[in-house]
């Protein structure tokens, strides 16, 4: 140990306390608290007020059954705008001043970059996040980071295979409007990815963007006229707001004929319900790539989850969001319960890494495992007509 070097030396010693901290990390007996840092107020405040009633929903439910070993699921959510420095002010809150067990479902890629470094750090669990970002899955993965959806990357790739296989749209044809920050580089990545699979240079693939926590598409809307006869389509990877003025703006501009998608993270009803508000047609054929399955669908999970939907949260609509919130805490509910009454950290990452085929009967079974730390790799589709209805789209 003392032939590494002093960088080295602080690494390993960092881990080991972090280690050290999530063999100790105990909870209390009457209950587990668990934390999420997600945007509550601003542009974006649908889709973490979205994940949280799911979240807070699974656990109100749990907690009728009985809690998990005897305790009480108990959520705190604090608001960081969507902006990462606001982010460190909260993950520092719900750890140091809060002191969770763990963080579940935070929302975003850019505060991901602040949030999953603190949470390593700490020895804090980091599960379920909103965000499907190569920084959350590393290879081999962070011991202390969980994910349950499927990444931008497969996300991303299964819309490209969709428009050039299914809808005929050659990939030089294809643009993407993103948000400039690390989520649209995450997602640019992805479309890139799949392209290259195509034989097509990424790098001479039109890239529009726009600041995140805006609407601002005036500059994304002029690039995408200026070479809208050589495209067939624009991928979006964009939150509801800005997604749904550009849709506006470039249909208004008279840009006929361009098929548009955005990721999961757009929150489909929140986009839909932009777009409908606009007039007929605005709407019409918008798809949106979902990490779970269609939220009104009849399956049996499905129909659970709508029903405890409507007993703890009435008034709230089924949404692809709350959907993922509610999964997300049913599969963090699963790992409780099998570290038993003697929880730690380290025990429930013990118990997480031993998932295998679990079934939760959303179309396929999700695993975890030492080298796998994301349950669920697929990807649906759901497409909206004029008026702005969301229906089941099959990608293939």
């Amino acid at each position: 140990m003392r032939h590494l070097p002093p960088l080295a030396l602080r690494l390993l010693a960092a881990a080991a306390l972090a280690w050290c901290a999530a063999a100790r990390a105990q909870v209390g007996s009457s209950e587990v608290v668990l934390g999420m840092a997600a945007p509550l107020s601003g542009p974006a405040k649908e889709i973490g007020k979205a994940v949280r009633t799911g979240i807070e929903v699974a656990l109100a439910a749990q907690n009728e059954a009985g809690g998990v070993h005897g305790r009480r699921l108990v959520l705190v959510a604090v608001d960081d705008g969507f902006e990462p420095a606001r982010t460190a002010t909260a993950m520092r809150e719900l750890v140091e001043a809060r002191r969770v067990f763990a963080i579940v479902a935070n929302v975003g890629t850019a505060t991901a970059e602040v949030a999953v470094p603190y949470a390593n750090e700490k020895g804090v669990l980091f599960f379920g996040a909103l965000s499907g970002a190569k920084l959350l899955r590393h290879n081999p993965p962070d011991r202390f980071v969980f994910n349950f959806r499927a990444s931008y990357a497969e996300e991303t790739a299964a819309i490209v295979r969709y428009l050039v296989e299914v809808r005929r749209i050659r990939p030089e044809r294809i643009a993407v409007f993103a948000q400039d920050d690390a989520f649209g580089d995450a997602g640019f990545e992805g479309v890139a990815r799949i392209l290259r699979q195509y034989r097509r240079d990424p790098a001479k693939t039109l890239r529009v963007r726009y600041r995140r926590n805006t609407a601002d598409v005036e500059e994304a809307v002029r690039g995408v006229a200026r070479h809208a006869k050589e495209l067939g389509a624009v991928v979006m990877i964009a939150t509801y707001k800005a997604a749904a003025r550009f849709v506006e703006r470039v249909r208004d501009a008279g840009i006929e004929n361009l098929v548009f998608t955005n990721v999961s993270d757009v929150d489909a009803n929140a986009l839909a319900d932009e777009l409908a508000q606009l007039g007929p047609g605005y709407a019409d054929g918008v798809v949106v790539t979902q990490v779970v399955p269609h939220a009104a669908s009849s399956a049996t999970t499905i129909l659970r989850y709508q029903a405890e939907l409507r007993k703890h949260a009435p008034g709230e609509k089924p949404s692809s969001l709350s959907l993922e919130g509610w999964i997300t805490a049913r599969l963090l509910v699963e790992g409780l319960q099998r570290a038993g009454r003697e929880l730690t950290t380290a025990s429930l990452i013990d118990a997480l890494e031993a998932i295998r085929s679990l079934d939760m009967g959303i179309g396929a079974p999700l695993a975890f495992g030492p080298s796998e730390h994301q349950a669920s790799h697929m990807v649906w589709g759901l497409t909206m007509d004029g008026k702005g209805v969301l229906r089941p789209l099959e990608l293939q």
